[in-house]
């Protein structure tokens, strides 16, 4: 009987490891952020932008992952902090456009600093920055299945 109960042991489970492993990541980021004024969700919005310059809520939702009664409140708090504007597209009224003001682009200088910095504080001898790079094509792969679903 214990044997069967084994299968709901919690380190039996894909999901805690996981869940775990994310949100002690987001906290290794959080004193970084915290010196540009800046939330996760709020940094991955910016990553987007930073990499395509102007996308439409839509799209920039299906690369977070983000519903857009999730994103919606988030791009009009990062709107009000004068880093992005929102505006409908002409031609689709539908379609709200979002593009980095010169203040959100100016903070890209600084955030550059950080994926160096979370790479040099997760280094340990139990884990290689090959293993890392490994680890995170695997859970793009497990993403990429998950979405597809």
């Amino acid at each position: 009987m214990e044997q069967d109960n084994a299968i709901l042991f919690l380190e039996n489970q894909l999901c805690f490891p996981l869940y775990a492993a994310s949100r002690l990541t987001i906290q290794q980021y959080t004193p970084y952020l915290n010196e540009l004024d800046l939330t996760y969700p709020q940094y991955l919005v910016f990553l987007a932008l930073w990499e395509h310059n102007e996308l439409n809520v839509n799209a920039l939702g299906e690369k977070l992952h983000l519903a857009s009664n999730t994103l919606t409140p988030l791009l009009k708090r990062m709107e009000e902090k004068g880093w992005l504007s929102r505006k409908r597209a002409t031609n689709d009224e539908r379609v709200v456009n979002v593009t980095l003001t010169n203040k959100g682009q100016t903070l890209k200088y600084e955030a550059l600093k950080i994926p160096l910095k979370l790479l040099t504080k997760l280094q340990n001898p139990t884990i290689s920055e090959e293993e890392l790079k490994q680890f995170q094509q695997t859970l793009w792969k497990l993403i990429s299945i998950l979405s597809n679903q």
